[in-house]
């Protein structure tokens, strides 16, 4: 089990730092640091557009927004550059 919240741990810090690497890119256009920097804001900040209150939708809409926010600023890269800094952070 130990083994496995490493794992966990492991992967949401490359994540972290590849998502780091890429609004640090001055290639990226700004439209995309723009909405990697709001699906970070919106995970941490205390208030939701649904309440958390409200069963199932509250929890859904983090669940929806933050992946659609980050599909939608990696869409805004150009491949050549998310090559880059994936094959760099993830060594594949």
């Amino acid at each position: 089990m130990l083994k496995r919240i490493v794992g966990k741990g492991l992967f949401i810090k490359q994540h972290i730092e590849f998502y780091r690497s890429l609004y640090a890119d001055p290639r990226v256009p700004r439209v995309a640091k723009w909405l990697l920097w709001s699906a970070i804001g919106y995970t941490f900040l205390p208030f939701d557009l649904i309440p958390d209150f409200i069963p199932v939708i509250g929890q859904l809409d983090d669940v929806v927004i933050v992946p659609l926010l980050l599909w939608g600023a990696l869409r805004m890269i150009p491949k050549d550059i998310y090559e880059e800094h994936r094959r760099r952070i993830f060594g594949e």
